[in-house]
Parts: C-alpha cells; sequence; structure tokens
C-alpha cells in the first residue's frame, strides 16, 4: 500500500500525474532526479512501483535504482539523472529543526518544538524538508503541518 498525505490527493487520484512524496523521498535515497516529463512518460503501473517498491535498506535500494533507471530508459530513451546521496540529510537529524522549516512556521505565525519534530517519522520531516524550499511551490505546507498534527 502507498503512504500518500491528504495534500497529495489531488494528484494522486488522477493516474498519479505527480511523483508523491513516498517517491520523492526513495528517489532522494538511491541517488535519481526523476523530472516529472519522465515520470508523465510512465504508465500506472510504473508510478504505482516507484512508490511502492521497498527502498530501505542497502539491497532494496539498489534493486530499486536499477529498477528506475530501466523505466527511465525505457519510457524516455535516456539515461536517468544521477545525483549525490545525501549521507546526513536535514530531515534525519532529531536534534535540529532545519532553518527552512523554522523559517515557514514562523512565517505562518507558528513555532514548531524540538520534542513535536522528534515525533514525526522520517516520511513526514522529509516532507516538510521538500515543501520549505524556497525553490518548491509552498502551498502545501501550511497543510502538511495540519496534517501531521503540529498545529
Amino acid at each position: 500500500m502507498i503512504q500518500y498525505f491528504k495534500f497529495e490527493e489531488d494528484f494522486v487520484e488522477e493516474n498519479i500525474r505527480c511523483i508523491p512524496m513516498i517517491a520523492r523521498f526513495k528517489l532522494d535515497a538511491c541517488g535519481i532526479k526523476l523530472k516529472l516529463k519522465e515520470w508523465s512518460c510512465m504508465n500506472e503501473e510504473e508510478r504505482k512501483n516507484i512508490s511502492e517498491y521497498p527502498c530501505e535498506n542497502e539491497d532494496e535500494i539498489k534493486t530499486y535504482r536499477k529498477y528506475v533507471k530501466t523505466v527511465i530508459l525505457f519510457r524516455t530513451s535516456h539515461e536517468a539523472q544521477d545525483m549525490e546521496v545525501d549521507k546526513e540529510p536535514s530531515w534525519a537529524n532529531l536534534n535540529v529543526i532545519p532553518e527552512s522549516v523554522q523559517q515557514k512556521m514562523v512565517a505562518l505565525n507558528f513555532q514548531l518544538e524540538r520534542v513535536k519534530w522528534k515525533q514525526l517519522n522520517d516520511l513526514q520531516r522529509f516532507v516538510l524538508v521538500k515543501l520549505s524550499r524556497p525553490s518548491h511551490e509552498n502551498r502545501n505546507f501550511p497543510i502538511a503541518i495540519k496534517e501531521f498534527g503540529l498545529l
């Protein structure tokens, strides 16, 4: 079963037209940058597989990476773009709330306490970091913090 968030419902129901956060999380773990254009070339089963396949331990990450690279090559006729895997991602640090998340919370007149940051799971912390980046459309950030019980 794929873990989607309520703020993703709009595009998940429509043939998974945008890359879900769970897939982004796994793609970051395996070091592949998947573009929306490449995602759009995939069929629904491939999109579900990219969201569902396990990608936690070293063997799973290797298998997942190989699968994604194969699908991208098959669907687009070009190699997948590699990206560096962050060995110490900011979302993984339970003791420090990333600056981008803090700034976004302040902009919304909220404060995120470290105890609540620690209570979030890895995927939730990953989502908040992704949604708080300046390059990301931030309309889902307030919805996510509400969904995660931070309000």
